[in-house]
């Protein structure tokens, strides 16, 4: 997971925080201021940049990505972390802290260090609720409804982009072997929630093309979360084992349709259990309970996190209680996601793709290679879907171009671990932007403006959102 690279391991689940028993004990007071204004400045930028990004008719997620971007180590240098060797004295909050404080050099690196542990563990947990939530909303009933022709599609969205990105990267620009599977990886992604918000808008939800791009999204998530759990077991161990791959692969494919398959023994010992609670909290706290303990089996089986998550919404999608569990989690994901998508875009340094700089040009050309990629890799899953006559494939293919949260997922994963030199870092992150961009009006343009609308029927599909 983001930290499991960072912090020393704690049974193969979430790191322990070491710095809480080490620090000096004066220090604690101004650790913790820091951690306040730092989540002042983390709100108050998602918040404005979510609001622009909704006037201007983009994924809000997109406006806190920019504005991590903005406060973090590219622009005003406001939420910046020790990696890449910054230091205290590049942190605008840490000059402020030194100042009412009168903090000596060494007292300030070391309240540094530790505020934006704290800042790192929270975007971690932020992580596990974001794929928690995508779980949950990952319905299995529409898996079922568009049946083969999604599954093909899917299978394709992630083949294509991620044997072109990695071979891509390996024979044109030297890109070692681990980096260039896990950028390989970031192209497998989908966001659904970009794809059918534009779909239900146009009134192609429930047209076959828009069945099939839901589904396959859907479908994509699964085999994208299988991917990020494979490439980064694979980035602990530094080399590329065929067997440990093959182990990884089949242990989370059998994990995750393990849980999916258990789900009804779960569901009902759910249902029991919120059943006899009366006090506050009564269906969310055991929600949580269970994905984190699932989180927990999937770094202790040597996989990620985030696949225990991922699948624990999955399972919980199917209770009688799914419904409330989502307007539940909603507000705590309002808390802590952010954090992460702001941290993410923080840590990326476009100062790496400043033409002007000749080491940069590297960086530029991987940017618009990974974007070249990142489209037709999805476009051609449009001829792949088979059996039906007359359907638009130019459709399916643009609606699975944009990346989304996913994509930053990987991004974010990959940074932290280290696995990611910082061209190669911002290079995935500006693809997941530009193809988050593109599709909306890219879709419309496909379905054509002389397409008869089918009326907008309230379904699961339409609430299914990232």
């Amino acid at each position: 997971m983001i930290l499991s690279n960072i912090l020393p391991p704690f049974s193969g689940g979430i790191a322990p925080i070491p710095f809480l028993a080490t620090v000096v004990a004066e220090d604690s007071p101004i650790i913790l201021s820091g951690v306040l204004l730092t989540l002042v400045v983390i709100y108050l930028a998602s918040k404005f940049g979510a609001e622009v990004a909704r006037r201007l008719d983009f994924p809000p997620v997109l406006g806190e990505l920019v504005a991590g971007v903005l406060v973090g180590v590219s622009a005003l240098h406001l939420v910046i972390f020790p990696e890449g060797g910054l230091s205290a004295s590049d942190s605008v909050i840490m000059t402020a802290l030194q100042g009412l404080n009168q903090l000596a050099p060494e007292a300030l690196n070391r309240i540094f260090e530790s505020q934006s542990e704290v800042i790192s563990v929270l975007a971690e947990i932020g992580v596990i609720i974001l794929l928690f939530e995508i779980g949950l909303e990952s319905d299995l009933r529409q898996l079922k409804e568009v049946g083969i022709q999604a599954t093909v599609v899917a299978c394709v969205g992630v083949a294509a982009p991620f044997a072109a990105g990695t071979a891509g990267l390996m024979l044109l620009f030297h890109v070692a072997a681990i980096p260039a599977i896990f950028a390989g990886a970031a192209l497998t992604a989908t966001s659904i929630g970009i794809t059918s918000k534009v779909l239900s808008e146009l009134g192609q939800l429930k047209s076959k093309e828009g069945q099939i791009i839901v589904g396959a999204a859907v479908i994509d998530d699964v085999l994208g979360i299988i991917v990020l759990a494979v490439v980064a077991s694979l980035a602990k161990t530094g080399e590329i084992d065929v067997a440990n791959v093959i182990y990884l692969i089949v242990s989370a494919t059998a994990f995750l349709i393990g849980s999916i398959l258990l789900g009804g023994i779960f569901n009902k010992s759910f249902v029991a259990i919120v059943d006899q609670l009366k006090t506050r909290g009564n269906i969310v706290i055991p929600a949580f309970i269970f994905a984190f303990f699932m989180a927990f089996l999937g770094n202790a089986i040597h996989l990620e996190a985030i696949l225990g998550a991922f699948a624990a919404g999955l399972v919980l999608d199917e209770t009688d209680a799914r419904n409330e569990l989502d307007e539940l989690i909603k507000p705590i994901a309002d808390l802590l996601v952010p954090i992460f998508f702001v941290t993410v875009g923080a840590r990326a340094d476009l100062g790496v793709l400043n033409p002007a700089v000749p080491e940069n040009r590297a960086g530029l050309l991987i940017a618009v290679f990974l974007v070249v990629v990142a489209i037709a890799g999805k476009l051609v899953t449009g001829w792949a879907a088979f059996g039906i006559p007359g359907i638009n494939r130019l459709a399916i293919g643009v609606g699975m171009i944009p990346r989304g949260e996913v994509g930053l997922v990987f991004a974010g994963i990959g940074s932290a671990s280290g696995i990611l030199d910082k061209p190669l870092e911002v290079s995935i992150i500006i693809m997941v932007i530009l193809t988050t961009f593109l599709a909306p009006p890219f879709l419309r343009v496909a379905f054509g403006s002389s397409a008869d609308p089918i009326p907008e029927v309230s379904t699961p599909v339409e609430s299914t959102s990232k």
